[in-house]
């Protein structure tokens, strides 16, 4: 029998208890390896007073990583192809682990660039595509936005449970012990740094039973890479899906500012109560993943991706204008209903790739090539929203941001709007 053949008919046909625990253990990893990253979506005040920079100098440690994932999306899909996903997925947490432990010294400006620049090669090179190829793989056609769903909802959940074990941490050191603010974010960013060890060590120790079944099938392809990319570049689908993950992803970024937002102006709340209502956003992220893939599965992906973007959008325009009236309360709602829908679309706009005729060889090259541009904002977001708030000071800075989000997640809804148009079309002939 021919092992290609199987490998490719698997999911469907496989054990589903084998199927889901794989997920799993995808999920798990895929929860623990980012937070350290984005410490700045609960901490940012106690992390500009812990590294003794400003927003401007946060604006380039973030740009710098944005452009580390830039150079890394593209080789990442290729390694993909080529090597075991369990493999890339421990070396990447053992090295964000790693470089956590470096992080937690608060260095200077100037090594916090190149710890940075090594989150986006543990997080992007060795990590991103091979996560998402795998979940393809394991997820029949007809699951495909549930796998996604549960990826990005388990993951969220993962992040959530650690985020709140962290804040909790946080608050006891910084107010009822006494500890500084510096002090405090140094024991939260140990606190991820040794739960990424701990599961890089454990999947590195874990066998696959049918690792040979699912070997890379990209190793035994004949094709060219020159020849793929020009394949996958004559597809229009694949770059209206590319334009989807792109603004989708400006309505996330987003989110990053909403501990910074909740603090200014108005809204005053204190660094501690906006870490705790950014923590309970952070608790969508189950719920919109999961239940934004079921509704996927049962209504289409694409339409429930589409009003998700669009109640997003609804959602940031009452942020801009809200601050104002001095309702606190609605504003908290509206940043955790952002939360919730941004993480919907987070859950399904890679569940949307199944829309796109592309050969299972090279659909680590293709989520490459999304990834490359869809998250491109993780260069350009970091500098404008560095720009805005420095150059605005208070409030106004965050709403001149929000409202340059909105535009740009507007124009995601066009997209998919145009990505149905064009599935339609291609159905009725």
């Amino acid at each position: 029998m021919n092992t290609n053949a199987q490998a490719v008919a698997w999911p469907a046909a496989g054990n589903k208890f084998y199927r889901y625990s794989q997920l799993m253990l995808l999920v798990l990893a895929a929860g623990s390896i980012y937070p350290v990253l984005y410490l700045r979506q609960v901490y940012q005040s106690s992390m500009l007073e812990a590294l003794a920079i400003d927003n401007e100098q946060l604006g380039y440690l973030y740009s710098i990583l944005g452009a580390a994932f830039m150079l890394s999306y593209l080789p990442s899909g290729w390694l993909a192809d080529r090597l075991p996903p369990r493999w890339l997925i421990s070396v990447s947490l053992l090295g964000t682990g790693a470089l956590a432990l470096w992080y937690a010294t608060l260095p200077n400006f100037h090594v916090l660039l190149g710890i940075f620049c090594g989150f986006g090669v543990t997080t992007g090179l060795t990590f991103w595509a091979a996560l998402l190829k795998r979940v393809k793989m394991l997820a029949s056609k007809q699951e495909q936005g549930r796998f996604f769903g549960v990826l990005d909802g388990g993951r969220g959940l993962v992040e959530a449970l650690l985020a709140t074990v962290a804040i909790s941490l946080f608050a006891y050191l910084t107010q009822q012990r006494g500890d500084s603010l510096a002090e405090g974010f140094q024991r939260v960013i140990h606190l991820y740094a040794y739960t990424c060890l701990a599961i890089g060590v454990a999947l590195a120790l874990l066998r696959d039973p049918q690792q040979r079944s699912e070997a890379p099938q990209a190793s035994r392809s004949k094709g060219k890479l020159l020849e793929d990319i020009k394949l996958l570049a004559k597809l229009p689908e694949l770059w209206l899906i590319t334009a989807i993950v792109f603004c989708g992803y400006h309505f996330f970024w987003a989110t990053y500012s909403f501990s910074a937002y909740l603090e200014e102006g108005g809204l005053g709340l204190s660094a501690t109560m906006a870490g705790v209502i950014t923590t309970i956003k952070l608790w969508m992220r189950p719920v919109g993943g999961i239940g934004g893939g079921w509704l996927g599965d049962k209504f289409t992906n694409l339409r429930v991706l589409t009003w998700a973007l669009a109640l997003a959008g609804i959602g940031m325009l009452g942020l801009i204008f809200l601050p104002q009236l001095h309702v606190v309360s609605v504003v908290v709602v509206l940043v955790v209903f952002i939360g919730l829908m941004t993480y919907a679309i987070r859950g399904l706009y890679w569940a949307i790739l199944d829309q796109c005729p592309i050969p299972e060889r090279i659909m680590g090259l293709a989520i490459g090539i999304i990834s490359v541009v869809g998250y491109s904002p993780d260069v350009l977001l970091p500098l404008v929203n560095g720009w805005f708030t420095q150059t605005f000071a208070g409030m106004l800075g965050y709403q001149l941001y929000f409202a340059y989000v909105l535009v740009m997640g507007s124009l995601g809804v066009v997209a998919a709007l145009a990505l149905g148009k064009r599935i339609a079309k291609r159905k009725a002939a």
